[in-house]
């Protein structure tokens, strides 16, 4: 499932990005349970999961490779992506303080057989390497589960290294 890629480029900002490619992000949601949405230690930030939710209720439900379709995946995993960068955003006041995603590890709400969940965590790494560019590169997990919270399709989270606390 090819995707074409509008990568940033060092001529302008995540934020320019977004904004030029008409990329509305959400608000962060609230936590869904007893822990924090992110969680900064040094020039780190670690988030915790999202998934595909639109004003705190998932937008799509069930597992990908059953009902919903590989692409119909994607989708979630990207809406999941925008959603973390809501959280970044929220924790940082600007994405263009963001240096590099380190790290994105995601779960795939699989059906019985399925085992293309690398094509639907592309969903989330292609968005990263739009809004960040070379930055956006990162490692990742790409890992099939029976069962997410709320029946959500996709579940992601990620380590991004941000610029240092001014003294």
């Amino acid at each position: 499932m090819p995707r074409d890629l509008v990568p940033a480029t060092p001529s302008h900002s995540p934020e320019a990005f977004l904004l030029a490619a008409g990329i509305t992000l959400p608000n962060a949601s609230p936590p869904a349970a007893n822990y924090v949405p992110a969680v900064r230690t040094g020039n780190l930030i670690y988030l915790a999961g999202q998934g595909p939710i639109a004003n705190g209720k998932p937008v799509m439900t069930d597992k990908v490779g059953g009902s919903l379709s590989e692409d119909e995946g994607y989708q979630a995993a990207r809406l999941a992506g925008l959603n973390a960068l809501a959280v970044l955003r929220a924790e940082l006041g600007s994405l263009d303080r963001v240096r590099r995603i380190v790290k994105l590890m995601a779960w795939v709400n699989s059906a019985p057989g399925f085992t293309r969940q690398p094509a639907v965590v592309n969903g989330v790494s292609d968005l990263m390497v739009e809004v960040f560019g070379e930055a956006g590169r990162h490692a990742r997990s790409a890992v099939g589960a029976n069962e997410l919270p709320f029946d959500i399709p996709v579940e992601v989270e990620m380590i991004v290294e941000v610029d240092p606390i001014p003294a």
